[in-house]
């Protein structure tokens, strides 16, 4: 089994971790034993894809927020139905993961060859298909047509993101309104559903469920909002991918969206790194030394921080206990990661 001790290291300030991945570690192990149990098959070819899979690793940070919240509201987080259905956010989560390679060319994820480099497209296509219906016959043993709905609407909402974001590709025309509205169907309702399904399998009253609910968009909002930070200060080796790449894809995320405003005059050459796939008409140094003097770093990290403190405001409404105090720890982690 997996030890989650250098991902730990890795994703968290030593002290969060201890808090966070202490408290609920033996319930993440446990997921990752699921994890391996139900990415297995009698086709030998399913098995060592889902191995290959399993063994890049991963924060885990969706599962670990579905067994939180479940706690959070009185729930036995370590109960056989809870680890099912965390497992099942981290089985849709690397499905979504594997899709988006597919369909971005990315070469690297988590540190190693990605599955579609490795393997192929059309494997790696019919490996995140199978991880998509291997998640939702796993949480069909629920019997809950609430969760089976949060399910649907959850990969619904994933793919039309990926859909809406597809058009906008290579635009230079994106609104902040756009980017809001991609950021919330592909990242953060992923997040909204584990802190939802978490409470629901806790027995939460309607109030703690929704509280916990918006909990998970606004963290999942600040959370990406992070990622597109990193994505243009860190590097590939703290990432775990390729550094830079979004706007090499020719996706314009909010830090150069509000650098436009300020500089328009950066627009052709910004246009020029898109369509010719590389930084030499604009490095990323110049683009982080520009995002840092006229502050536009500040103001992405202060919108992400009205993100936090909303989401924070959500766990009023839960009793006060470890688990709560973990997902407000989880908050604080969010803003000062550095992968």
């Amino acid at each position: 089994m997996q030890s989650f001790a250098p991902i730990k290291e890795k994703l968290f300030p030593a002290a969060a971790a201890k808090q966070i991945f202490g408290l609920i570690g033996e319930e993440l192990s446990l997921v990752e034993a699921e994890f391996q149990d139900q990415a297995s098959s009698n086709i030998q070819v399913i098995n060592y894809l889902g191995d290959y899979l399993r063994a890049s690793g991963g924060k885990r940070v969706r599962p670990a927020l579905l067994i939180l919240a479940n706690y959070a509201v009185g729930g036995s987080g370590g109960a056989d139905n809870v680890i099912r259905l965390a497992t099942v956010m981290e089985m849709l989560h690397t499905a979504t993961l594997v899709h988006d390679d597919i369909i971005d060319n990315a070469d690297v994820r988590r540190n190693r060859t990605s599955i579609n480099a490795r393997f192929g497209n059309h494997t790696a296509v019919l490996m995140g298909d199978w991880l998509y219906m291997s998640a939702f016959q796993t949480s069909l043993k629920e019997r809950s047509l609430e969760i089976l709905d949060i399910l649907t609407r959850l990969t619904r909402k994933m793919t039309e993101g990926e859909l809406i974001q597809m058009t906008l590709i290579g635009s230079l025309s994106i609104t902040e309104n756009d980017y809001f509205d991609i950021l919330r169907r592909k990242t953060a309702y992923l997040f909204s559903a584990c802190c939802e399904i978490g409470a629901i399998l806790g027995g939460s009253t309607r109030e703690e469920q929704t509280a916990l609910a918006n909990y998970g968009m606004e963290l999942g909002v600040a959370f990406q909002l992070s990622d597109d930070i990193l994505d243009l200060t860190s590097d590939a080796e703290k990432l775990g991918k390729a550094a830079g790449t979004d706007l090499l894809e020719g996706k314009l995320t909010l830090p150069l969206i509000s650098l436009l405003q300020k500089q328009p005059e950066l627009r052709p050459r910004l246009e020029k790194v898109m369509l010719d796939g590389d930084y030499a008409h604009l490095t990323r140094e110049e683009l982080k030394e520009r995002l840092d003097t006229n502050g536009t770093l500040d103001e992405i990290k202060l919108v992400a921080e009205s993100y936090i403190d909303r989401a924070r405001k959500s766990l009023d409404v839960l009793p006060k206990s470890e688990y709560r105090s973990c997902l407000e720890d989880t908050l604080d982690f969010v803003t000062k990661r550095n992968n």
